[in-house]
């Protein structure tokens, strides 16, 4: 093959990357209790499993309603949003908290994340724009990890995942990124709160199991089990033994 064949050949790799990506979002609005949000999603699945991020998934929603009910658990909070997608509870978070950085691992989930983030701060009263930050974070990555320790030094709260339990081989290393920022915290002055949808009895086993094997306490919030999306879904409180 010669230069300009391998040239071309290359060319066409490239351009079938863009057949992955959609970037068709809409405005949608959502509603939880009182607090009304705004932002721009994706109605439909993307093509590319590692796309994910860019839907709202059932277990936002559960993760969403419980924290209209119980806003004043976060009242002065510092949350660390792991997997945001576009945004919907981390964003919803900011509004009651005094510092939320919402975190994902995939560049063009950042990009509507960062878009919704505008949109929210434009809209609302300034005092809301306080403390929402962003952040690229692939869990397991150490260094990412470190980057967003030393930037807010003081740790957080609490560590919020919605729907985030997907592949069986992202467990492992989620665990191992909420251990780290479990553990700059005394010990109970940091939670891990999970919105967890059941899809599969092998993925229940292994939550259970790797939250076990960091050395975690994972307990059901009473009163969340519930139905969502036509799958069960229930919050977890988890916090270090």
């Amino acid at each position: 093959m010669n230069r300009e064949d391998k040239g071309e050949e290359e060319e066409e790799i490239v351009c079938l990357e863009s057949f992955f990506i959609n970037n068709d979002y809409q405005l949608t609005t959502f509603t939880f209790g009182s607090q009304v949000l705004q932002l721009f999603c994706l109605q439909s699945a993307s093509t590319d499993f590692d796309l994910t991020g860019q839907l709202v998934w059932p277990g936002a929603m559960l993760m969403n309603d419980y924290i209209s009910k119980n806003a004043e658990l976060l009242q002065g909070s510092s949350i660390v949003e792991l997997g945001s997608g576009v945004g919907i509870t981390g964003i919803l978070c900011s509004r009651f908290c005094s510092e939320v950085v919402l975190t994902d691992h995939n560049d063009e989930v950042l990009k509507i994340l960062k878009k919704n983030i505008d949109l929210h701060t434009s809209m609302e009263n300034p005092s809301c724009k306080a403390g929402l930050g962003v952040e690229k974070l692939e869990w397991g990555n150490s260094d990412q990890i470190n980057q967003i320790l030393q930037k807010y030094t003081g740790g957080f709260d609490l560590i919020l995942g919605a729907d985030i339990c997907f592949q069986q081989s992202s467990i492992p290393p989620l665990f191992d990124t909420v251990e780290q920022f479990l553990r700059i915290r005394e010990k109970g002055q940091c939670k891990f709160i999970l919105a967890y949808v059941s899809r599969a009895k092998m993925m229940d086993t292994m939550v259970i199991r790797e939250a076990a094997r960091h050395g975690m306490l994972i307990n059901e919030i009473p009163g969340t089990c519930s139905v969502v999306g036509n799958l069960q879904g229930v919050i977890f409180e988890i916090t270090l033994e």
